[in-house]
């Protein structure tokens, strides 16, 4: 049985309802899923909600309602959220979970047996909004802790720690011969800085007499576990791990068909959240390197350079975005005007220019102009051309059928490498993958190849000429159509409406209409329309913008 392609994106935090930054992930993830499934792998896709904490249960208070109230009355917002935005999920993971329960409360017994997990005394300041001890290399250059701190008050306090600092070296050499544990790549870079810097170890526990919502520690109850095992450890809870089996080979199958995962996470915790504590957590539980997950690090999205943030009221609502441009829209903008990995600021005033420049009037005018022809002039019956034949004067030179069709394809390879990772000089996969806006521009490219063929070739001209231009008239619209059923296949991912919307108007493979496996990568390829194939109707994709 082929390795089941796993990917996961970071829990999502129940303090509060979820922003075009959730949303941004979410998509970011199910497009590669989708991808992932357009070359016919299995896939396995796993998000979530983390719920336990010190915030959620002040918030809790301040509403006067239970935690599990709370938490459940937010997470029904991001569900309904991914419903809307068309993310197709395999598993949803809850921290609430008495199956997620079960496996951290096994993980801690195990390392507490082990003598990895301790208790000590720790006196001094702690920020109450980061719920951590403070130490002087957190202070500014002032000698004070930052207002980024919050309220910072001297505590003293009995916690469990976990033994993080003697794994340092060993996480260190990992990095250094592992250099696509982080996309991007200078990304690892960031990491490995960070690692060097590290110094002591890791408190895991918080007393029930302050902080009650969470999971109880097997071996003292009156202390619940803080957020790093319980938050983290459900990439494997939720795939079966038994924290009882101390070798991958004897996990359950259902684990090891899947692991290990790609972690799709933001650049806020990747240190020391993802890259530092969940690599030495899964060392210290036995997992041999080979078996250490992957991270795809990607960046924020800005209002004017500065981060979105309730504080400054600049927090966008994707909800109403999608309410008034529709899920394809967003799912497109989101995907095509941020670099992987990169920083991007956040345009309502773009997003109404990228869906009406590329999906609208490159695609989308493709698209109806095409199959309006074959229409017009073929009565909807497509002819595969039974040579090479001249389209017509393009870019200054003779556009033959071969030419076209070998052109596409190349587009649509290139497209499939900006995924991928793998450049045109090199067919090792690089770190840098999935950089989904160079894959749509391809696709874009393809279009905009398309409407500039329509130009060249005039097929309104070419019906008037009667029998002694046919072969050419049915040359090009054959050639039109295959562009518009290749567009559809790799956009799937992204816009996967408007794709079914294409092959539906295309009358191609109406037995799997709705379905996601109506499209395969295999096919994106020129010449799959068959001799005599029928199209449907054109119906506008993508209507206009009322301003």
């Amino acid at each position: 049985m082929a390795k089941t392609f796993f990917i996961t994106t970071a829990i999502d935090y129940t303090n509060s309802a979820p922003h075009i930054g959730h949303a941004y992930e979410k998509i970011f993830a199910d497009v590669i899923a989708r991808y992932h499934r357009l070359k016919g792998e299995n896939v396995f896709f796993l998000t979530g909600v983390d719920q336990h904490g010190q915030k959620v249960q002040q918030s809790a208070e301040k509403e006067g309602v239970p935690p599990e109230q709370f938490v459940a009355g937010v997470t029904e917002q991001f569900i309904a959220l991914w419903d809307k935005l068309d993310v197709r999920y395999d598993a949803w993971a809850a921290t609430t979970d008495p199956l997620h329960k079960k496996c951290v409360q096994g993980m801690l017994q195990r390392l507490f047996d082990e003598g990895k997990i301790y208790k000590d005394k720790q006196v001094g300041f702690y920020s109450v909004r980061q719920e951590q001890f403070l130490t002087d290399k957190d202070r500014n250059e002032a000698g004070e802790f930052g207002p980024e701190w919050g309220e910072v008050e001297q505590r003293e306090e009995e916690n469990y720690y976990f033994k993080l600092s003697e794994h340092k070296e060993w996480l260190l050499n990992f990095l250094r011969s592992h250099p696509t544990f982080v996309s991007p790549s200078f990304r690892q870079t960031e990491l490995i800085n960070a690692v060097e810097k590290l110094s002591g170890d890791l408190c895991i526990s918080r007393p029930k007499s302050r902080l009650s919502w969470g999971i109880e520690l097997p071996f003292d109850r009156d202390y619940v576990n803080y957020v790093w095992f319980d938050a983290l450890t459900n990439y494997i809870s939720f795939i079966g791990y038994d924290p009882t089996q101390s070798t991958i080979s004897d996990q359950p199958s259902t684990f090891r068909d899947k692991w290990p995962a790609l972690h799709v996470v933001g650049k806020d915790i990747m240190v020391p959240a993802h890259g530092i504590y969940w690599p030495i957590m899964l060392h210290a539980l036995g997992f041999p390197d080979e078996q250490m997950p992957t991270l795809l690090v990607h960046g924020w999205w800005n209002i004017s350079g500065a981060k979105m943030s309730k504080s400054l009221g600049n927090v966008v609502d994707p909800d109403l975005l999608i309410e008034k441009y529709g899920a394809e829209a967003l799912r497109y903008y989101l995907m095509r005007a941020i670099v992987t990995g990169k920083d991007a600021d956040f345009s309502e005033g773009n997003l109404v220019v990228y869906y009406e420049a590329h999906l609208a009037n490159s695609i989308g005018n493709l698209v109806n102009r095409s199959l309006s022809m074959v229409h017009r002039y073929v009565a909807g019956k497509l002819c595969f051309p039974a040579n090479d034949v001249v389209l017509g004067q393009f870019e200054g030179r003779d556009l033959t059928t071969k030419m076209a069709g070998e052109f596409v394809n190349e587009l649509a390879r290139l497209s499939a490498e900006a995924m991928n990772g793998v450049g045109s000089d090199s067919k090792v996969a690089s770190s840098d993958r999935f950089v989904v806006s160079s894959y749509l521009d391809k696709i874009v490219e393809i279009s905009l190849r398309g409407n500039g063929l329509v130009e060249a070739a005039a097929p309104w001209k070419l019906a008037k000429s009667g029998e002694t231009a046919r072969e050419r008239l049915d040359a090009v619209l054959y050639h039109l159509a295959e562009l518009v059923r290749i567009i559809a296949i790799l956009i799937s991912p992204v816009t996967p409406k408007a794709a079914h919307g294409i092959f539906d108007q295309l009358n191609w493979k109406m037995e799997l209409s709705g379905k996601e496996k109506r499209f395969r990568l295999d096919d994106a390829k020129w010449g799959q329309l068959p001799d005599g194939h029928v199209v449907g109707k054109p119906v506008p994709l993508f209507p206009r913008i009322e301003r």
